[in-house]
């Protein structure tokens, strides 16, 4: 014979009451006196004796038996299944996935092995319910082949997941249609906030953000909107910058040479003629082309541009694809780099650093940017009053041998 919770003698069968309840009575700490088949008090539950050996500290229940759960018409695996199969209550169940270090090491072990028998996934629109949170992030890139968003999205995920955030990722293509379309689909799910690149947006899709109340913080271009949050740094003087560079080595006829023509490179592009401008110099000197950026590319445009001004000395590539291909261009024509003529990039992608000669660029922080972004967006989540709803995290003129 075995002892019940309250220390009566347990009959080797129970009598089914078929009018009992499905469902644990839970004791009321406040009620004078306790209800029928209920005990009351509190215990340090898995200290020893039979019966639910899990939270730390939880009321005592005694209930009339029930028949094992059902499954849903679904199949779906519950909660209360992998509560009966791990002899445990559904509460110290939700506890040992939601925070193991508060329930025994015996009673956890027991449920993640009946989770692992039983194949129960935790229903996220359930958490979603009680929490009022999905603890899911929309994060929009233009492009996941691109190596520059890659190391973007390794910052992100390396700052969420820590903090129990999954993230829902978008490749827009360099579309603004196919951004709106990933926003609509992505809201139906509910997310705590965005991580968009650019600020750039449409109408349409900061009116979508604005309705959804919900926060977004915008990466590699920084905001002059009061009340906007972003990370990155001014695309407009890195390509000042690196074109200066060229003008203070000597060389006078520099041409831009640029792909995609998103809104970052034609803030590159700006500054190159900026630069230009202020030195006394032409600024006309460009090949533009909006097809999608790669190494061959970079090849086409070099020839283009020396078709049109065979007296270019100076090259600055929009990035380093397209300036790897030009230099690749140059080897195969005899053209020496950087004596005959001088190449730049921009990213300071490891192909740069490994060619020959290497390529000076213009260095960006990918990595932190996705980390500080995704930083700052969870001190908004957490209520939090950031420092600074701007950041800056700047940019580096890496010389090498190409110019």
């Amino acid at each position: 014979m075995k002892k019940n919770l309250t220390g009566a003698a347990k009959p080797a069968e129970w009598p089914v009451n078929p009018n009992a309840p499905t469902t644990p009575t839970v004791a009321n700490p406040d009620t004078s006196a306790p209800r029928h088949g209920m005990a009351t008090g509190r215990r340090i539950i898995g200290s020893g004796g039979s019966g639910d050996s899990g939270s730390l500290d939880e009321p005592i229940v005694t209930a009339s038996p029930r028949k094992p759960a059902r499954r849903r018409p679904s199949g779906r695996v519950t909660i209360a299944d992998v509560a009966l199969r791990a002899k445990v209550s559904p509460m110290t169940v939700s506890r040992a996935l939601k925070s193991p270090s508060q329930v025994l090491p015996e009673a956890r072990t027991r449920v993640e092995a009946a989770v692992a028998a039983l194949g129960y996934v935790p229903s996220h629109a359930a958490r979603t319910l009680a929490s009022s949170r999905s603890r899911v992030v929309g994060v929009l890139v233009p492009s996941l082949s691109n190596a520059v968003f890659v190391e973007t999205l390794a910052g992100i995920q390396d700052c969420l997941g820590p903090a129990g955030y999954q993230f829902l990722i978008g490749n827009t293509n360099y579309s603004p249609v196919t951004q709106t379309e990933l926003l609509s689909t992505y809201l139906t799910h509910a997310p705590d906030g965005f991580l968009v690149t650019g600020i750039d947006e449409s109408e349409t899709i900061r009116q979508r953000l604005s309705a959804a109340r919900v926060p977004v913080v915008h990466m590699y271009d920084l905001s002059q909107t009061p009340g906007e949050w972003s990370v990155g740094f001014s695309q407009q003087m890195a390509g000042f910058a690196i074109t200066n560079y060229l003008l203070e080595r000597g060389y006078r006829r520099p041409g831009f040479v640029a792909a995609q023509l998103d809104p970052r490179t034609m803030q590159r592009r700006a500054g190159f003629r900026r630069a230009l401008r202020e030195a006394g110099f032409d600024c006309d000197l460009e090949v533009l082309t909006s097809e999608p950026s790669n190494v061959g590319l970079g090849s086409k445009l070099l020839i283009q541009m020396l078709e049109r001004a065979p007296d270019c000395d100076a090259i600055f590539c929009c990035n380093d694809d397209l300036a790897l291909g030009a230099l690749f261009e140059c080897q195969r024509r005899g053209i020496r780099v950087p004596d005959d003529i001088a190449i730049a990039g921009f990213n300071d992608l490891p192909s740069s650093a490994w060619s020959t000669p290497s390529i000076t660029t213009i260095t960006t922080p990918r990595y932190e940017i996705g980390f500080q972004a995704a930083q700052l967006l969870l001190q908004i989540l957490n209520g939090e009053t950031p420092k600074k709803s701007r950041i800056d995290v700047g940019f580096t003129l890496t010389r090498r041998e190409s110019t």
